[in-house]
């Protein structure tokens, strides 16, 4: 009976639709032992011998990790980033990675929102006063009539768009491939990154992590955006360069983020970002909301069943060139 390891975090409460699915199809579904969180390198080494597929998170599929896992037929990532695994090595090793498009996008969106409004309404800096026993009424910043600059406008980026027209913002894209029918139908503005970071009053990431786009907040694109700009990132954490982007914070060169993912994670306690007023922070939450974790699930149970079964689930495959090398 080939053997399923389920390593995402999200999913450590070993429950949900995706199970059955699996059990239905004759597979063996395995936990990590020990599964104190996010899974290290040394942990995939202890854990992927004998397995045939994986229901992965964040956890790192390197090269070596790859090179050892000599059973390994499918890397079935809950989301839609792979950037945690090596797909050039999987591709050698003929070791189809799939993701889950179109499970999470409205989660994300939302936590976009909750961020947006968290940071700009001052919510959580208020809430932690007024626990002090502080009566401290600031003038808060307003939604409506503002820009928000999407950077990348794929599904998650025009589900946000959506969000900012129902509150009366105006939308100004980046998008190298834009949806055209959406972008006039919603009367979205495409410009240049440049513009998008010089007119924005809110920059919201949704942009996959490349070695075009690593650190494409910096410390020149912060120079460029407003003082009273608010910077938002639920896409991936080597978009921003950290330490500039602390460094705008503090002299407050923008007037604050609001951030889901960080270059590293967990993020360390010590982290400068984890001081500052001007900041709301959640650990990389956005995507996995009750009814998107069991939606992402349950596809890469579904992608995995068909790989088992000889079937192609080609609208997940990221590397589909291995098809005709592929053997389950």
């Amino acid at each position: 009976m080939a053997k399923v390891l389920i390593t995402a975090a999200t999913l450590a409460d070993k429950v949900g639709p995706y199970l059955p699915r699996l059990r239905g199809a004759g597979l063996e579904i395995v936990y990590p032992n020990p599964w104190d969180g996010q899974l290290l390198e040394a942990d995939l080494f202890r854990e992927l011998p004998g397995i045939k597929a994986v229901i992965a998170g964040s956890e790192p599929y390197t090269r070596k990790v790859l090179a050892a896992a000599k059973s390994l037929r499918a890397i079935a990532r809950v989301g839609v980033g792979y950037d945690a695994v090596d797909v050039a090595a999987a591709t050698e090793n003929a070791i189809a990675v799939t993701i889950t498009p179109g499970a999470n996008h409205d989660a994300v969106a939302e936590h976009t929102f909750a961020l947006l409004l968290a940071a700009a309404k001052s919510v959580a800096i208020s809430d932690h006063l007024l626990k002090a026993g502080q009566w401290k009424r600031d003038i808060t910043m307003p939604l409506r009539g503002r820009t928000m600059g999407i950077v990348g406008l794929g599904r998650i980026g025009k589900a946000v768009a959506l969000r900012a027209i129902a509150f009366q913002m105006k939308v100004a894209a980046y998008e190298l491939f834009p949806d055209k029918e959406f972008v006039a139908r919603h009367g979205v503005s495409l410009v240049t990154l440049d513009t998008l970071f010089t007119e924005a009053d809110f920059v919201s990431l949704h942009a996959p992590m490349g070695a075009e786009t690593k650190h494409l907040i910096n410390r020149r694109t912060l120079e460029m955006m407003k003082r009273d700009a608010i910077l938002l990132n639920t896409a991936r954490g080597g978009l921003v360069c950290e330490p500039d982007l602390v460094e705008a914070l503090k002299s407050k060169r923008i007037a604050g983020a609001a951030l889901d993912v960080f270059e590293d994670e967990p993020l360390p306690k010590d982290h400068p970002l984890t001081n500052l007023d001007n900041v709301v922070l959640t650990p990389h939450t956005a995507g996995t909301d009750w009814q998107s974790r069991m939606d992402m699930a349950v596809m890469a149970a579904e992608s995995i069943v068909a790989f088992s079964k000889g079937e192609w689930p080609a609208a997940q495959v990221v590397n589909p060139e291995i098809r005709e090398r592929f053997r389950w």
